[in-house]
């Protein structure tokens, strides 16, 4: 074929007695070899469909995380320079971590300039250590140079997410990291515990898309260690775990997850083992009304109402049922199916990437819609998995320009500070908008990936 001969071997200098199917070959192979306007043309609208590809086909989403991890490198160390830090919580975790220090281990005796320590032994682990490598915190600026690294990290492990899915096109990468200044902001500028948490949250994702099982609940149970937040994940793991490997395999990783909470709190057990259980795993725990982003709409008597908390607890337990029986589960397979050991069941594909993720993100999602109050910070909770999400809904549902639009109402929202009725208002219509139109689509057509096969039969 005269495609392969041109590939073996240099193409000859063009000649009129060239047939037309050569000539063609020669221009689509450098159609800028010819300088004349013709040829210019042709090279304009070839770097023009390159570029489009590369800014809407998933499997370039590799090329443009790279290059939009050097435009963060350059824009966090700008923030850093150029915006003020703003002291939030900052102080508060190293005064209660250096009650630690000091030998005191009873939870229900540490606390700080925000009040007492409400988060589990990994926090104290993971602040403990910024404690010593930032001067006992004095040095605020090494520490926001920390957050940045922990940042760019957080991104990485979310783009190797985004490349195995390979659903969301890659401009929209460009949303879930330069444009947000919240996000920023959190990281950067606030030093919160929520970005670690997220982080190893993101890590123990890519364990598990890897078949990873072990070592990807391991992790999990460290993410939720430095935050409880991490929980609202656990309903989607739960599912995944079930299915992928029965209830028999299943168990021994849920409690490998229980025993690494019990190896971290050990300490603290031994000092008071209620004060422990009762400070750092606190359900129960009450918000203020001042900070609250999506709850602004409501008369501050109902936000602290335990019987709005119920309503909104039994809301978000019947979206998880209806979500895990339509949308996780595939027709046919049903909930109690989960149940049944694998050599009961009936031969069926294993997850994909896409599924599984789409199983984690979603149970997340419901949580943080059902949540009895969201502050500032914990935008990150959901905020790396939103295009994602927003790219699981049928384009017959949402276009591409109202999936954008979604994406920066969110945003808008969570900047307007502080929160007034409209900006909440907003956010749960989105939030709304989205759990109508989520659906387990197949992600597009790719070719076949050998080493994808592979990973999708590798068990651990």
């Amino acid at each position: 074929m005269a495609p392969s001969r041109a590939a073996s071997r240099p193409s000859p200098p063009a000649a009129a007695s060239s047939s037309s199917s050569s000539s063609s070959t020669s221009s689509a192979a450098s159609p800028c070899r010819a300088w004349s306007p013709r040829g210019l043309a042709s090279c304009a609208r070839s770097a023009w469909r390159a570029r489009r590809c590369a800014l809407t086909d998933p499997a370039c989403t590799g090329l443009v995380g790279g290059a939009l991890l050097l435009a963060e490198v350059l824009l966090n160390a700008w923030i850093i320079r150029a915006v003020p830090y703003t002291e939030i919580d900052w102080r508060a975790y190293m005064e209660e971590v250096e009650g630690v220090m000091n030998g005191t281990f009873d939870y229900m005796k540490l606390q700080g300039g925000t009040g007492p320590l409400v988060y589990p032994a990994g926090f104290v682990y993971v602040y403990s250590l910024l404690y010593h490598v930032t001067e006992r915190g004095a040095d605020v600026r090494r520490a926001q140079y920390i957050f940045a690294v922990l940042y760019l990290v957080t991104l990485v492990l979310v783009f190797r997410i985004y490349a195995r899915v390979r659903r969301v096109p890659p401009y929209a990468l460009f949303f879930m990291c330069c444009a947000s200044y919240r996000v920023h902001s959190i990281f950067v500028l606030r030093l919160f515990n929520d970005p670690v948490a997220m982080a190893i949250l993101f890590a123990s994702v890519n364990l598990l898309l890897d078949r990873r099982w072990t070592l990807g609940c391991l992790v999990f149970s460290l993410a939720v260690s430095v935050k409880m937040n991490v929980l609202l994940f656990a309903p989607g793991l739960l599912f995944v775990l079930l299915r992928e490997l029965g209830p028999a395999r299943a168990v021994p990783r849920l409690a490998a997850c229980a025993a690494l909470q019990v190896v971290l709190g050990l300490p603290f057990l031994l000092a008071n083992p209620l004060g422990y259980a009762t400070r750092a795993f606190d359900l129960g725990r009450s918000f203020l009304f001042e900070w609250t982003v999506n709850w602004r709409l409501l008369p501050e008597w109902l936000f602290l109402h335990r019987g709005f908390h119920a309503a909104l607890l039994a809301a978000h337990l019947a979206v998880l049922l209806l979500y895990a029986h339509r949308h996780w589960s595939r027709p046919g397979e049903g909930l109690l199916g989960l149940l049944k050991a694998p050599t009961k069941k009936k031969k069926r594909d294993p997850m994909t990437d896409d599924q599984m993720a789409f199983v984690l993100f979603s149970s997340n999602l419901v949580g943080v819609c059902f949540a009895r109050s969201l502050h500032y910070q914990f935008y990150v909770w959901y905020f790396h998995s939103l295009p994602f999400l927003l790219w699981c809904c049928p384009l017959g549902s949402m276009a591409p320009l109202l999936r954008v639009l979604v994406l920066g109402v969110i945003e808008l929202a969570w900047n307007t500070y502080p929160s007034t009725e409209i900006s909440s208002l907003a956010l749960h219509v989105c939030h709304v908008l989205i759990l109508l139109a989520l659906r387990p689509t197949p992600p597009p057509p790719l070719p076949t990936d050998p080493a994808t096969s592979a990973t999708h039969a590798k068990t651990s």
